[in-house]
């Protein structure tokens, strides 16, 4: 479980709320110039995410399930799933929002790639035990009401010897850092439900896997969003410095916790 505090308005938590939610925000991204739903907004979208998260094709490996069964739980745009179609995966991608699987569906076909979209609830998906090689859940887990329910359909979908990679937020990061002490803006913490995590209460999370592996990511990069005084002081002297820091002092102070798991 979450450490029990919720960052998220008054009001419900309820996942016809996160459904709405998301239906309204999936495709609202500050640096997008171009139309929602074209190739080039999904180039551009796909460009800043994986500038902002650099660690990402380092630390998964998207050419590696060539041929096996790959699942996308809150696949949002598609764009992490159509990395995983171009390395020659048999994929799936399920999101609660249907313009999410929609925008998926037209990111695909844009692109010229195959894969089953489904809106789903990944906290109770339709989909049977045992069926998947590997499953893929990034900036999911904080965003559910239930987010142990959503681990333990990851695990029953996922096959004998399958495995998965589970990232949630680490409450204990320099960005949850900078915005308390500088009101640092962190993207959808208006979000219905937005609960980050602690290291033990994450690992507990992960207790029906048989391997667990917790890494720590996301360290700061310069904003391309954010402008100003504040903004400007942010990328010459906050960035620079933290990032000249030792990792072996740092890690424990990523903002992105990411469990490689495995289930027997």
């Amino acid at each position: 479980m979450h450490d029990g505090s919720t960052l998220s308005p008054e009001g419900t938590s309820s996942i016809e709320a996160v459904r709405g939610y998301w239906n309204a925000h999936v495709h609202d991204w500050k640096i997008a110039r171009e139309e929602p739903g074209t190739l080039a907004f999904f180039e551009e979208t796909e460009a800043y995410r994986y500038e902002k998260l650099h660690y990402l094709p380092r630390v998964v490996d998207f050419t590696a399930q060539n041929g096996k069964r790959v699942l996308d739980v809150g696949c949002g745009l598609g764009n992490d799933l159509s990395r995983f179609a171009r390395g020659g995966a048999e994929v799936t991608g399920v999101d609660i929002a249907p313009t999410a699987i929609d925008l998926s569906r037209r990111n695909f076909e844009s692109r010229g790639l195959s894969g089953a979209f489904h809106v789903m609830n990944g906290e109770a998906m339709d989909l049977p035990d045992a069926s998947f090689d590997y499953v893929f859940c990034h900036t999911v887990l904080h965003f559910t009401p239930d987010p142990a329910a959503m681990v333990r359909e990851v695990h029953r979908v996922l096959r004998p010897g399958g495995s998965a990679v589970l990232m949630t937020i680490n409450r204990k990061s320099w960005l949850f850092a900078m915005h308390r002490l500088l009101k640092v803006e962190i993207d959808y913490l208006d979000a219905p439900v937005f609960n980050p995590f602690e290291r033990p209460s994450f690992e507990k999370l992960m207790a029906p896997f048989d391997t667990v592996d917790l890494v720590m990511e996301r360290f700061p990069v310069r904003t391309k969003v954010h402008k100003g005084l504040k903004a400007a002081l942010y990328n010459m002297a906050f960035v620079d410095v933290f990032n000249a820091l030792p990792r072996r002092i740092t890690r424990r102070y990523g903002y992105h916790m990411l469990a490689f798991v495995q289930k027997r």
